[in-house]
């Protein structure tokens, strides 16, 4: 029967491409630069509620820029003293509240936007500007 024939060819793709997959990701996901410091920045971003405005990786709001390469466009220094610059009060602009972190949190943060901006995703987004 067709359908019983059909039916087992694809679950035996399903199957295939499964494996595929999970041998594919650890070479692509950073897993080797997972540190304490950056599962406490991840900590942070969810606490924070970071992806409440922004994009992490196309992932969040589009209220504000896509931060899984802001590592790369702007370096650690710029985005510790944006995070502690906050609110800048200009008129007319969106504002991002000051979350008050401390100079350890900082560190976390960075780190964990320095991870992420080592995760392959296959030159995604091609702007580097986000």
């Amino acid at each position: 029967n067709i359908f019983y024939g059909g039916a087992v060819f694809f679950f035996l793709m399903l199957i295939g491409l499964t494996f595929d997959t999970m041998g594919t990701l650890p070479k692509r996901d950073n897993r080797e630069n997972l540190t304490e410091s950056v599962l406490r920045g991840k900590h942070i971003w969810e606490t924070r509620n970071c992806i409440g405005c922004h994009t992490l990786m196309g992932e969040g709001a589009y209220f504000a820029p896509e931060l899984g390469n802001v590592y790369k466009r702007r370096g650690p220094a710029f985005i510790k003293a944006w995070i502690q610059g906050q609110p800048t009060g200009a008129p007319g602009r969106r504002q991002m509240p000051n979350f008050h972190l401390n100079e350890q949190q900082l560190d976390d943060m960075v780190e964990f936007l320095k991870y992420t901006s080592e995760i392959n995703t296959s030159n995604w987004p091609p702007n580097i500007e986000g």
